[in-house]
């Protein structure tokens, strides 16, 4: 378990400190907003969905460690990916940090997996959860446009 939670703390410091996919995507089909107001943390996701498939995306905002790390793995894990892939991940994900059993093995996750430990904080979920469920709302609803100022 020691394992675990010294390799949780490098990876949520690394891509918290150095994020993967941070800014925004210039020629998004899809985007959305998400924030915590419990801590604060804000965020935007903005994707290129193309024959429902995750082409490119980024985020952008404002968060804690666990929040910027969450978003920087998803955009990791996701990119590349079909929409019922993304749904099966995040359902996984999401199963893990709150601590319920999910359908598929954890291991499945890949890095994502480190995030098995925020099952024992609840307070942390929705941090660690916030990328996910705006990038879920970036991909239900095409409503809130992209900016082209």
């Amino acid at each position: 378990m020691s394992d675990l939670y010294d390799l949780y703390q490098e990876m949520i410091l690394d891509h918290s400190k150095k994020p993967r996919n941070r800014g925004s995507v210039e020629d998004a089909t899809n985007q959305a907003h998400g924030h915590n107001p419990l801590c604060g943390d804000k965020i935007r996701v903005t994707v290129v969905l193309e024959g429902g498939v995750v082409k490119d995306l980024r985020f952008e905002g404002d968060g804690c460690a666990i929040s910027t790390a969450s978003a920087s793995l998803m955009t990791e894990s996701v990119k590349g990916r079909s929409r019922e892939e993304v749904d099966r991940i995040f359902s996984t994900f999401h199963a893990l940090v709150t601590g319920q059993k999910p359908d598929v093995p954890a291991e499945e996750l890949g890095k994502l997996a480190v995030f098995s430990g925020v099952s024992e904080f609840p307070m942390r979920v929705k941090c660690a959860t916030l990328s996910w469920h705006t990038l879920q709302a970036a991909l239900d609803d095409a409503s809130d446009p992209v900016s082209t100022e």
